[in-house]
């Protein structure tokens, strides 16, 4: 797996100055690094993540998001989402694999999986702020597979979105 983190500092779990650096000015979080070793553990058993690039992960809620690149989601999602499930339950957490490079749609799609998004507007508010607003095809669930308050703390958390859902019907 590649990250931004010396393979050394990872596999030994004592960092080196330049990791340290890294991590107190916050460019990777202790949650970062956990993650890191777990899935340097999976690698062992699955060759496929060695081709993964890890950018950052995020809790929110019961769920923990992965930002990697488009290889990264492949090799995660390709056994039928085994290896995420596998990730989830050592760290405790579901886990929702995001692709990191990309449009702030293809983002927001992959984010309200298995929802389909009928469209993506930009409300621009009078204090000059914005916010996204996310309509999504068809009723609201009465049991929803999704916490939107725990969507929307990613989206602000991941990408800097303020996002407003709706449900319309056609």
């Amino acid at each position: 797996m590649k990250t931004i983190l010396d393979n050394f500092c990872v596999k030994s779990g004592i960092f080196c100055t330049r990791c340290e650096e890294k991590l107190k000015k916050g460019q990777i979080t202790d949650l970062d690094v956990r993650v890191i070793r777990t899935i340097t553990e999976l690698e062992k058993e699955n060759p496929s993540l060695q081709q993964v690039t890890f950018h950052k992960a995020v809790e929110a809620g019961d769920i923990m998001a992965l930002m990697v690149d488009r290889r990264g989601m492949e090799a995660f999602l390709s056994s039928g989402a085994k290896l995420a499930k596998s990730l989830g339950d050592r760290v405790g957490k579901r886990v929702r694999i995001l692709n990191f490079g990309g449009d702030e749609r293809g983002f927001l799609e992959d984010l309200f999986s298995p929802f389909s998004i009928l469209t993506i507007n930009t409300i621009w508010l009078p204090d000059g702020s914005r916010e996204t607003k996310v309509i999504l095809n068809g009723r609201r669930p009465r049991r929803n597979p999704l916490d939107f308050e725990v969507v929307k703390k990613l989206a602000r958390e991941l990408k800097g979105l303020t996002l407003r859902i709706e449900f319309e019907d056609y």
